[in-house]
């Protein structure tokens, strides 16, 4: 019955390892369920109605275009820096309409304690280098 349990566990570590290291099947989500997470993330900054539903809107349209390139670079196999200059000015584009939604005080609580839990984790790269 050991020998059984044993074997069982090293199969199960094993088959798990060998689906980490293809990726795991990692999808990203949605525009619209990282719109919902952000939203729900927003709810410190006491937004009223109309800030919330410009907030959603805001957010939505970022994630869409940030989507849609992300789909292109994919498909296209875009340069990694040129990429990351777009992705920047998008996030500076998205700020410059947040900061017209938001009071001094909210803006500034959106970037320094709301906007860092919104970026992507990546899976553990196991210590590559």
């Amino acid at each position: 019955m050991k020998a059984k349990m044993s074997l069982l566990a090293i199969l199960l570590v094993t088959f798990t390892s060998l689906t980490m290291a293809q990726g795991g099947g990692f999808q990203m989500p949605s525009p619209e369920e990282r719109t919902k997470t952000t939203m729900e993330k927003l709810a410190d900054l006491k937004l009223d109605k109309d800030q919330s539903t410009k907030t959603e809107t805001i957010f939505t349209d970022f994630y869409k275009s940030q989507a849609k390139r992300m789909e292109e670079m994919r498909s296209g196999g875009g340069d990694r820096e040129t990429m990351r200059a777009e992705f920047e000015k998008m996030t500076t584009e998205r700020d410059e309409k947040l900061k017209k939604v938001f009071s001094s005080d909210q803006f500034k609580k959106f970037k320094d304690e709301i906007e860092p839990t919104l970026r992507q984790r990546r899976g553990g790269g196991g210590g590559r280098e």
